[in-house]
């Protein structure tokens, strides 16, 4: 049997309570396979999303959808020696990564 990631959409609401995507540029750091890349991803004007596990980005530029390529940019890389420009970013998202 499948496991299905928030089938309530408790996780979901609450980050949208909590942050406002909309047409903002998002870091998103430990992304893994992009299980929550994509419950933000529409509202975000781009997402840059990284890992340093090169089999979970694979695995999430592979699932991510059509219509999301141009807006969503996954990157396998650890942060700590990833180059980021400063006041690139809106929001900065931390998922999974402590």
């Amino acid at each position: 049997m499948p496991l299905i990631q928030d089938p309530e959409g408790t996780e979901t609401r609450i980050i949208h309570k909590l942050v406002n995507f909309e047409g903002k540029d998002i870091l998103e750091i430990g992304c893994g396979d992009g299980r929550l890349t994509w419950r933000f991803a529409e509202k975000a004007a781009s997402v840059f999303a990284i890992d340093p596990k090169e089999s979970q980005i694979t695995q999430a530029i592979a699932a991510t959808p059509e219509h999301l390529k141009p807006i969503v940019t996954f990157v396998a890389a650890d942060v700590a020696t990833l180059p980021l420009l400063t006041n690139s970013y809106d929001v900065a998202i931390f998922t999974w990564s402590l």
